[in-house]
């Protein structure tokens, strides 16, 4: 998207980024809705404040029929909210954008959920006028459910496209996406492990999940409880992950731990089949495997780009931090009160500090182990700086060749017959030749080929 003034392409785009999660929402829900009242041959004058009070309790709003409150809302549809909140932002948000059209985007996709839930409560009052079963939901609970579900997912859909421009301008530490991605390893790793021990408890307490089917003989009735579990899996998985990392989890006064079971009463829901029974037995040495992969998988994400020691213990921190607040959120999330049964969820007051510790301590070892920590370079020691004004240093002088002695006065010569050249004078210096050894006189006798005698034992006269 460009940054132009907001016109009407932007228009189309903020209306569906404000409205286009919500409406696919409330489709999908009078579809369910209507098909359950017209398979029930039942009147539609509850209808619309069916459909309202289902779109809030897919914001975590919690829904009273007949002074029984529903507080414990399925993650599924709560989970598939926030990705189509982050989704369609994400889609009308440009890594170049201004920040003003950031905050268009932004306001559109907590604007137009509050419009709804405004409408929604509307709808749900005038409905409990006529069915005096159904009461209508606190309102500031109601609008701060759907602005907190809307921000998570307004917040990463827009942190996905400007996350790393914002980082650059900030004064935080470049290592921060990769905190934040190793935080999601984590977490995913935890809720996936968690599930594979999930499903082989389901698969060990078969008949008891067959057993829970059965309270129904017709098909669609099954098939109604079916799509239920469907929904509450992610419930069942953070239930899971809590007891993995050493908490416990509660349904009313049945509590399951890594070490103690309690039994108690349980809804029939065939995906709670999944529960353990008492006793135990060693399948806590299979819990304790689960947070530590997990705590392997963190540490392997911190340990891809090394960092000195401090920065490397700042990023496990901060990821260890981060997917404890997020599975903190997701159980608290995924817990409430349920009817007669009592409250349903994880024990808050240790769920979060568990996974932190085993996400640290675990990811600590591992990134020591990986090679995520780097020595830092040894610095250079300063060189001694110059004088300031230092002294010229006195150039060398140039080696003077010695004079060459003079050469001692030759002996007097004979004069060679046929020689045109003067003898030097006596103090005169020598040619260069000179300097080369002197040779014996006699190897320049001239002989005449003629028989002439010899005449270099004539006395030297001048005359040739």
């Amino acid at each position: 998207m460009d940054n132009r003034p907001v016109g009407t392409r932007q228009a189309r785009e903020l209306i569906r980024v404000a409205f286009g999660p919500s409406i696919v929402a409330l489709v999908i829900i009078a579809a369910v809705v209507l098909i359950q009242l017209l398979i029930a041959n039942s009147e539609m004058t509850g209808a619309f404040g069916a459909i309202a009070s289902m779109w809030l309790g897919v914001h975590l709003v919690p829904v009273s029929i007949g002074g029984a409150e529903l507080g414990v809302m399925p993650l599924l549809p709560v989970l598939a909210m926030v990705w189509g909140t982050a989704r369609t932002t994400a889609a009308a948000t440009s890594p170049q954008s201004s920040w003003f059209l950031t905050r268009w985007v932004v306001g559109s996709a907590l604007g137009g959920p509050l419009l709804i839930a405004a409408i929604s409560l509307a709808i749900v009052h005038d409905a409990a006028s006529v069915l005096t079963d159904l009461q209508t939901p606190n309102a500031l609970r109601a609008f701060g459910s759907v602005l907190a579900v809307h921000a998570v997912g307004a917040g990463v859909g827009v942190g996905s496209r400007v996350g790393r421009r914002l980082l650059s301008a900030s004064p935080l530490p470049r290592w921060l996406p990769d905190a934040i991605r190793a935080a999601t390893a984590g977490v995913l790793a935890l809720l996936g492990l968690s599930g594979v021990v999930a499903a082989g408890s389901l698969i060990v307490h078969w008949s008891t999940m067959h057993d829970l089917f059965g309270i129904t003989e017709s098909a669609f009735g099954q098939l109604s409880l079916a799509a239920l579990s469907v929904l509450y899996i992610p419930n069942v998985l953070v239930g899971t992950a809590a007891v993995a990392v050493g908490s416990s989890a509660h349904i009313g006064l049945a509590t399951f731990s890594s070490f103690t079971v309690f039994g108690g009463d349980i809804p029939a829901l065939p995906v709670l089949a999944a529960v353990p029974t008492p006793p135990l037995g060693p399948i806590w040495v299979a819990l304790l495997i689960v947070a530590a992969v997990s705590g392997v998988a963190i540490g392997q994400q911190c340990a891809r780009q090394p960092l000195p020691l401090v920065p490397a213990l700042l990023k496990l921190v901060v990821a260890a931090a981060l997917a404890a607040v997020t599975m903190a959120l997701l159980g608290h999330a995924g817990g409430g009160r349920l009817g007669n049964f009592g409250d349903v969820g994880v024990d808050q007051a240790t769920f979060g500090p568990a996974v932190f510790l085993w996400f640290a301590g675990i990811g600590g070892l591992t990134v020591a182990m990986s090679g995520g920590v780097t020595r830092r370079p040894r610095t250079a020691e300063p060189k001694p700086e110059p004088d300031p004004d230092p002294e010229p240093e006195p150039e060398p002088e140039a080696e003077l060749e010695p004079d060459p002695e003079p050469d001692p006065e030759p002996d007097p010569e004979p004069e060679h017959i046929g020689d045109d050249d003067a003898a030097p004078e006596v103090g005169e210096k020598a040619p260069a030749a000179a300097a080369v050894p002197i040779e014996d006189p006699e190897e320049h006798f001239v002989v005449d080929d003629d028989g002439a005698p010899d005449t270099a034992d004539r006395p030297h006269n001048g005359d040739h």
